[in-house]
């Protein structure tokens, strides 16, 4: 929580430095489209490696298994699609490296550690009745 502000003011910071530099480089409408293209394609990569995650996630559950990997791999692609799909250069780029198989099995370590950290038990219960 004590990160998420400093997230919501240096984002979109970058984001904008970003745009104005690339649009200053190579026009406003040039911009619009790569713009454009890209959340296109993080929408249909998304869709892709969604549902091919969901269908191994499918086989590990009738096999028996637990399917922490898929569930890891299908909140990246999430994230990633989720990133794509808002406009700038920095978050198109986070995106990317979220869906993409290749990079996503380099980030899914720190995922998971995340989620340690995050379910990991502290001493203290919630009952609800």
């Amino acid at each position: 929580m004590k990160f998420l502000v400093p997230i919501l003011i240096i984002i979109p910071a970058i984001e904008i430095t970003l745009l104005l530099t690339v649009s200053s480089k190579i026009g406003i409408l040039p911009t619009f489209f790569l713009i454009l293209a890209t959340g296109i394609l993080g929408a249909y990569l998304a869709k892709k490696q969604g549902m091919k995650t969901l269908h191994k996630a499918r086989q590990q559950m009738n096999s028996g298994q637990v399917p922490g990997e898929a569930i890891v791999d299908g909140l990246c692609i999430l994230i990633g699609g989720l990133l794509l799909l808002t406009p700038g250069f920095f978050t198109d780029t986070t995106g990317f490296l979220l869906l993409i198989p290749a990079t996503r099995k380099f980030i899914k370590p720190t995922v998971m550690k995340l989620f340690q950290r995050l379910f990991q038990n502290r001493g203290r219960f919630t009952i609800i009745r």
